[in-house]
């Protein structure tokens, strides 16, 4: 549907379907992508100081898989439930981006 060459867009809140402008920038942001649980991610960008697991092995929730160094900021990442590691991504002195899979979880 268009009014004065604006194109009005289907766009579907708390299940209901509105037509509504958009912007570009509204157009071109990076879309959502449901989160993977399987995964372990970075959430800031660092050097790994060190990796305290190793692929197979069980590990129990809120033990420390590995420090990140970002910023003179030690940061400990937690197992966020029991499960059995893997593959682990990285080895100590390595740099991380941010979002850089680090371990997956079996």
């Amino acid at each position: 549907m268009t009014v004065n060459e604006k194109e009005f867009r289907p766009f579907l809140l708390d299940q209901v379907s509105y037509l509504t402008l958009t912007t570009k920038k509204f157009e071109n942001r990076k879309k959502w992508q449901p989160s993977k649980p399987k995964e372990i991610c970075s959430i800031i960008p660092g050097s790994v100081i060190e990796v305290l697991v190793t692929s197979g092995q069980k590990v129990k929730s809120g033990e420390v898989l590995l420090t990140l160094d970002s910023m003179k900021m030690h940061t400990k990442i937690e197992m966020p439930y029991d499960g059995v590691i893997k593959d682990v991504c990285l080895a100590k002195g390595d740099r991380i981006p941010k979002n850089f899979i680090m371990i997956t979880i079996k």
